[in-house]
């Protein structure tokens, strides 16, 4: 089972019509599996790129 490193949450946002009228929408990180060292964990594309 792969171990969660990031600490990333989804971010909340409002979406604006042209009224002005709000929805909530929901931006979430782009998480993926990666094996490093070994050892399979989750943490986002950003933070596997800068490993490489």
């Amino acid at each position: 089972m792969a171990k969660k490193i990031t600490t990333k949450k989804p971010l909340t946002v409002n979406s604006r019509s042209k009224a002005m009228n709000a929805t909530k929408t929901r931006q979430k990180p782009n998480v993926q599996k990666k094996t490093i060292d070994g050892k399979k964990v989750i943490i986002t594309a950003r933070e596997a790129k800068k490993l490489k």
